[in-house]
């Protein structure tokens, strides 16, 4: 889920199976509720949590744009089926 997470902070957008993209989701929320804080112990928190480069742009760059929103910062959508094992793909990605 680390990797997810930090995928979608960097890319903003990320295809992966149903379920997992509602994990990264919750994760996701967590980091950006963390990150509007906007204090060093949140940045510190979130450095142990994400790869530096991925806490940095979203406690620079993505947290500030959520600072009036109180939720609903990523958006899901159903794709098709995957071909090897017909798992439900989905796209998810943050709102601009």
């Amino acid at each position: 889920m680390k990797g997810l997470a930090a995928n979608l902070v960097m890319k903003g957008k990320i295809e992966t199976t149903e379920t997992r993209a509602k994990e990264v989701a919750r994760e996701v929320v967590k980091h950006i509720t963390l990150a509007k804080k906007g204090n060093l112990a949140s940045y510190r928190k979130l450095i142990e949590r994400l790869p530096k480069n991925a806490a940095t742009k979203l406690f620079k760059d993505i947290a500030p744009r959520f600072k009036e929103r109180h939720g609903g910062y990523t958006r899901m959508y159903r794709t098709s089926r995957r071909h090897r094992d017909g798992a439900p793909m989905a796209i998810i990605e943050l709102i601009k």
